[in-house]
């Protein structure tokens, strides 16, 4: 890992919030590791694991319906990921700031993400727990955010990392906000990986297509307008969104 701080401090990235090459989590495009480590190998099967679990309550719903059998299935597709992530987590915490995914080393943000795949992949599953009220801030809250009280959450947004976010009390997210706390991007025949958490004040307003990175500091009482994305490490109060939205009219978004 190279800690020089003016790689530590990336600038914001105009045009676009991930620039050409740069992935993130939701993406379909898999990252191929050099040199995997064995946990590596073992979680990249995760998801599959996950699935296979999944079907197999479900058959046993159909042999034998019964409340045990249907709280096999929610354990299934709810419990056993969370209770790995925590697991995983008390081993490899995930560190704030840049570091390498190919080679040797163990990433622990790989082995993360490969633990919540199965919700960026089937994103109904959380979807569910959005139209209960409560129950999705209560569910960032078991993966290690901090999320306050009165949180309007749409059904339908994107979150990368589900334990890298700090949110506010009568937060409201629109339609399609994405939150990332990671980018990739190739690097040095490598693929730099920058973590960093997102942090959302009290009373803030996230317009319907916001996009926010690694790093975001959104002060309280703040409106952000529709399709306006906020680039990695920017601090932003309300009297800094007219100037935001300017410079993105000029420099329009190609962010996919």
């Amino acid at each position: 890992m190279e800690t020089n701080q003016a790689e530590i401090d990336l600038p914001p990235q105009p045009p676009s919030l991930l620039e050409k090459g740069e992935l993130n989590a939701s993406q379909t495009m898999k990252v191929e590791r050099q040199g995997m480590t064995w946990l590596s190998a073992i979680l990249a099967c995760f998801p599959a694991l996950v699935m296979l679990l999944s079907g197999g309550s479900f058959l046993a719903i159909c042999i034998s319906p019964s409340v045990w059998t249907v709280l096999l299935v929610l354990f299934s597709l709810y419990g056993i990921p969370l209770l790995i992530y925590r697991i995983h987590n008390h081993f490899y915490p995930q560190l704030e700031g840049i570091s390498y995914l190919q080679g040797k080393e163990y990433s622990p943000w790989w082995g993360s993400h490969q633990i919540q795949a199965i919700y960026v992949a089937f994103p109904a599953l959380e979807t569910v727990l959005r139209l209960i009220p409560g129950a999705f801030s209560l569910w960032l809250r078991l993966w290690g955010s901090k999320v306050g009280t009165g949180v309007y959450w749409t059904p339908h947004l994107e979150i990368a990392d589900r334990g890298l976010l700090e949110i506010g009390d009568r937060v409201i997210f629109g339609h399609q906000v994405g939150l990332y706390p990671h980018i990739i991007k190739p690097r040095k025949q490598d693929l730099m990986l920058y973590v960093k958490q997102i942090k959302i004040r009290d009373g803030v307003f996230l317009g319907a297509w916001n996009h926010l990175g690694p790093g975001v500091v959104v002060q309280a009482e703040t409106y952000i307008p529709v399709f306006t994305h906020v680039y990695p490490n920017q601090t932003i109060d309300q009297s800094k969104v007219q100037t935001l939205l300017a410079k993105q009219q000029h420099q329009p978004s190609k962010l996919e």
